[in-house]
């Protein structure tokens, strides 16, 4: 299958593989096993098929937060499956937006460490006001705190390392995934498959020893593949107080981002040592993706 192939409501989705083999000119990478796009919540029912029938889907990533399933859910008039007063895993708050018949592995990229690290650097009042915020059930307005304090200074590159420091389990939960040859094709996503989608492929890539100006083609590609829906996610991204920048993709992300790793960890591979993906699991995931 072509991996530039248009469906009716699924932005952003690209065979990596295919991708990176047709801007290198080269056949490094294995196509039609490694996917990444937006969310496919509004996926129509041709698009679901073809995921299924022509890409062979077999596994969907799934790197939102449960407030972002909630809101989905919420958003289709879908009552979730638990109505104990006890809060949804992330995995029922998923539910209502998941595409039968496929395996989904939910991974909270941005997870407890991740959002503790933020909340830390926030003022004293700051942070007592947003916890009491998310107690009372008001997220966004909780979450707008961190954008408007955190999250806006830091900026996309300075979030992506924050990430790389925080988010290590999560790291070694989509390996673990990916080190499975059962798992694929596999379809890795975000709300937009530009940030967290991102950063795993960009991980995922360095270890293949992809050279970093095609990776940041591949990044970059995001930004054309978005743009019916930027005026949309400005509105969200400024009601969590952040800037519009926040909605594109920065030229300087990929380059910067490679380059901290290699400076703080050494290279890829004593990172996803440091999250504990093994050098077995290493050897696998390259195994697996390089022809």
């Amino acid at each position: 299958m072509a991996h530039a192939d248009k469906f009716d409501r699924l932005l952003n989705f690209r065979d990596v593989g295919a991708f990176v083999n047709d801007l290198t000119g080269s056949k490094k990478l294995k196509s039609g096993l490694l996917f990444r796009s937006a969310r496919p919540d509004e996926a129509s029912t041709e698009d679901r098929r073809r995921l299924k029938d022509d890409y062979h889907i077999h596994t969907i990533i799934d790197l939102r937060t449960k407030s972002e399933h909630i809101v989905q859910a919420q958003k289709r008039s879908v009552p979730l499956a638990s109505a104990e007063p006890v809060a949804p895993s992330n995995n029922q708050a998923a539910e209502p937006v998941k595409i039968p018949g496929l395996n989904y592995s939910e991974i909270n990229f941005n997870g407890s460490s991740y959002s503790f690290a933020l909340i830390r650097q926030l003022r004293y009042w700051s942070a007592a006001k947003l916890i009491g915020l998310m107690a009372a059930g008001y997220r966004t307005q909780a979450i707008s705190i961190l954008g408007t304090e955190v999250m806006s200074e830091r900026g996309l590159i300075g979030l992506a390392y924050d990430s790389l420091a925080h988010c290590t389990s999560e790291v070694l939960a989509v390996f673990r995934v990916l080190a499975d040859e059962k798992s694929y094709p596999v379809v890795v996503h975000c709300t937009q498959g530009k940030d967290r989608t991102g950063l795993t492929i960009l991980l995922v890539l360095l270890l293949l020893h992809v050279d970093t100006a095609a990776i940041n083609t591949d990044y970059m590609r995001t930004q054309q593949e978005l743009v019916s829906e930027r005026e949309a996610r400005i509105v969200e991204i400024r009601s969590i107080g952040m800037p519009d920048s926040f909605a594109d993709c920065d030229p300087h992300w990929v380059e910067s981002v490679a380059a901290h790793i290699t400076q703080k960890y050494g290279s890829i591979e004593d990172y996803l040592l440091r999250c504990g993906v093994n050098k077995d699991m290493q050897h696998t995931v390259r195994r697996i993706l390089l022809e």
